[in-house]
């Protein structure tokens, strides 16, 4: 049994009575709903009306819930329920987040350490997609969501994975999806598409949390496919009295070339962690990693610390093998006995 929704809006199940619009996309709608049997809020997502009759992308709708219903973990979005509205549309029922996104953040402001370490959170979110064998492929400021701890503090949590893909076949026919300014330049060729392009995605969604926008002017695919791979973004770190290595980090994140990013989610987490630690004033300086830790940079330099190292003090000479105290004082009172015998011949022979 279905009960109609709120104006404009679509019929659900009489266990989730929708009360409001709370964003939409391109492909889908997501609606505040009420789960009446739990008696807690949650979203509902639902296909577009334009895209409900094309197959592959309603197969890509249904396949986004499988992905979320399948991972069970706090820092990805969770599904709970899937099924069919009377019109056909496909719709899945997951977790409502309270505290908004890290786009709302872009907009208002957020201070650097606090960005860095949301951003920390992000990219272990990432992690958990990769250990699945997933690829986000449109990681922005608006999918990664933001939730409210007991505490009052904010939890990032990984949402919208209607384009991701498994690793397994990422290079497959998949088609150019994601945000221009966000993207992987590989994102907009036909090669395979790992975890260092979500890894990429991150680095730019860090950026714009800290400026205000994306690393690069880049709308379409065309401004990505032109970008010339060897141009960094604009220096940060003086502006925001950060440590250099946060220039590094970016350098290394936003290269054109994967090999050069860090190889891994939970890398990129730690390093944002560490520098939002040195903003507060709190951390140590940050350890030196190597380039196979932080992703090859080739002529530019990776994320290390900036400071020089202390010139060390010069190796004593190895000692050279010698004799022990005892020997010396033997040959003391040897030569004591020689010196008193040669005075005596001499006071005898005087006399």
């Amino acid at each position: 049994m279905t009960v109609p929704g709120p104006p404009g809006g679509p019929a659900f199940l009489v266990r989730y009575p929708v009360s409001r619009r709370l964003g939409s996309g391109a492909f889908a709608t997501v609606w505040l709903a009420r789960d009446t049997d739990f008696d807690v809020d949650v979203a509902i997502k639902v296909l577009a009306d334009n895209w409900a009759a094309d197959p592959a992308i309603r197969e890509r709708f249904v396949t986004e819930a499988k992905f979320l219903r399948r991972i069970r973990d706090r820092r990805v979005v969770h599904v709970y329920d899937i099924g069919t509205l009377d019109d056909g549309r496909p719709f899945f029922v997951m977790d409502y987040l309270d505290a908004g996104s890290l786009e709302d953040l872009r907009r208002s402001g957020v201070a650097p350490a606090e960005a860095l370490r949301l951003c920390a959170e992000a990219a272990r979110g990432l992690e958990v997609l990769h250990r699945h064998h997933l690829v986000h492929r449109d990681v922005t400021p608006g999918n990664l969501l933001l939730t409210s701890r007991p505490d009052g503090s904010r939890a990032v949590v990984v949402a919208d994975l209607g384009v991701a893909r498994s690793v397994l076949d990422s290079s497959a026919g998949a088609m150019i999806v994601g945000t221009p300014s966000y993207m992987a330049p590989e994102q907009a060729g036909t090669g395979a598409v790992d975890p260092r392009a979500d890894v990429y995605a991150l680095c730019a969604v860090a950026y714009a949390l800290l400026t205000g926008g994306p690393p690069f002017a880049v709308l379409t695919i065309a401004d990505l496919t032109s970008r010339p791979p060897d141009v960094g973004p604009a220096p940060l770190a003086a502006r925001l009295e950060a440590p250099a290595t946060l220039d590094g980090l970016f350098l290394s994140g936003l290269a054109g070339d994967p090999h050069r990013r860090p190889p891994s989610a939970a890398v990129l987490a730690d390093a944002f962690d560490q520098i939002a630690l040195e903003l507060d004033g709190v951390g140590p300086p940050p350890p030196r990693t190597s380039g196979a830790q932080l992703g090859h940079a080739h002529s530019t330099p990776a994320p290390v610390d900036p400071a020089p190292s202390p010139t060390p003090a010069p190796a004593a000479p190895p000692a050279r093998p010698g004799r022990s105290s005892t020997f010396y004082i033997a040959m003391t009172v040897l030569a004591v006995l020689l010196f008193a015998a040669f005075l005596g011949i001499v006071i005898a022979v005087s006399l």
